[in-house]
């Protein structure tokens, strides 16, 4: 007899069964059911998206192989950046599909509106492809881990290096939304304290806009001499595209706030030659991410996976091995209690190393500010960055103290 093993995918409107894995007959623990809400035809597609799934997939491989009886089953759909998308289709996995934890919700949004339904639902929530720093502080509950990135970590790490290096103007270009509004903020925050001055900004409609230049033509009038993106994906793509084709980026430093891999890889680096920007991971910063992108790659085409992509990789790696810990009966039936328990255990994986997760639910590990390559020093594809900087993970993110989370002992 032989145990035919599923990996489901779906949309916003329906899941489709694919068939992934057939293993030996073992004795029968209950599935573990692992969503991947992810934005599979916006503007984070190419960070997240279909990278997304074949990371998690991966994952679950991974540990089905290394751990016989278990079983871990994967849904996906796409929350099309709509938060009210993301909440039905979160109400529908955990009522109607068995659904235990959701990951990715590559969407600052999405992310606080799907950790609300967990919450209510007692169910786990880990965004990986959100960034805004209230997860973690006044939006924190006991059912949602915040992993890989944040608003507060980039505006100290890119923000911070930019300000150092004489960049005490800023102008920002900020999505109107959640993630927007918090990147903003706290970069705002790090330039001010450090000496600096905030000219002015403008909000951009979100999503949907591609034609940015009349913004970027406020931006250079306003004369300060950091145009901060408070964007990402094909956002932040345009942005710089058009700032070049502007002039915008010969009178102003163009600081992207948050710029991934991919958005490299789209732009080349003759557009994006000494960008700096900030990363938490990076397939080539060291043996054990090289092992994992070599493992990834081969899933998606060759490409190269992004911070998120790895994001999701690890956390439903640590998810699993809390879930076998505790038991997976019992973390299928208390989501808060399968979050404890990844607390309780310290993290370790080939993406971001060591780490630990804190008691409101931040994960902490190292961030590292990278400059772009020029094209003559770059080996070939996805060769793109060289390591200006690291910051200790107990310094990267927002200290403990001031983040206002209910969770926190006073």
């Amino acid at each position: 007899m032989r145990l035919s093993r599923r990996s489901l995918l779906g949309s916003a409107a329906g899941l489709g069964a694919a068939a992934a894995l057939t293993v030996p007959a073992r004795a029968q623990q209950p599935a573990i059911k692992v969503g991947v809400l992810t934005d599979m035809s916006g503007p984070y597609q190419d960070l997240a998206g279909p990278g997304s799934i074949a990371a998690t997939q991966l994952v679950a491989s991974e540990f089905m192989a290394a751990n016989p009886g278990a079983r871990v089953e994967i849904v996906s759909a796409d929350h099309q950046n709509k938060a009210d998308i993301a909440a039905g289709t979160a109400r529908q996995w955990f009522d109607r599909d068995g659904v235990d934890v959701i990951i990715d919700l590559s969407n600052s949004a999405v992310a606080l509106a799907v950790s609300g339904i967990g919450r209510e639902k007692n169910k786990a929530v880990i965004a990986t492809g959100a960034a805004t720093s209230d997860i973690s502080g006044r939006a924190c509950n006991a059912n949602t881990v915040h992993w890989v990135y944040d608003t507060y970590m980039l505006a100290k790490s890119t923000g911070g290096a930019m300000v150092k290096a004489g960049g005490d103007s800023w102008f920002f270009l900020t999505a109107d939304y959640a993630f927007g509004h918090a990147l903003e903020r706290d970069v705002s925050d790090f330039v001010r304290n450090a000496g600096g001055r905030i000219v002015g900004s403008v909000k951009t409609p979100f999503p949907g806009t591609t034609d940015f230049s009349s913004f970027l033509i406020q931006a250079q009038a306003s004369r300060a001499k950091v145009l901060g993106l408070a964007n990402a994906g094909t956002d932040t793509i345009n942005c710089i595209k058009q700032a070049k084709e502007f002039g915008v980026s010969n009178s102003m430093k163009v600081a992207g706030l948050l710029v991934f891999l991919s958005d490299v890889h789209a732009l080349g680096l003759d557009v994006c030659q000494g960008l700096i920007l900030s990363e938490s991971f990076y397939w080539d910063q060291n043996d054990r991410t090289r092992a994992f992108s070599s493992r990834y790659s081969p899933r998606m085409q060759g490409k190269r996976p992004s911070m998120v992509q790895a994001g999701n990789y690890a956390c439903v790696l640590h998810y699993l091995k809390a879930a076998k810990e505790m038991g997976y009966a019992q973390a299928k039936a208390d989501g808060a209690a399968a979050i404890a328990m990844m607390k309780k255990l310290p993290a370790d994986d080939d993406c971001f190393g060591p780490g630990i997760i804190r008691e409101d639910g931040r994960k902490i590990h190292p961030s590292y500010l990278y400059e772009v390559k020029k094209p003559s020093e770059s080996e070939g594809a996805y060769d793109y960055y060289k390591t200006l900087a690291s910051t200790p993970a107990e310094e990267a993110f927002r200290p403990l103290s001031a983040g206002v989370c209910s969770l926190v002992k006073t």
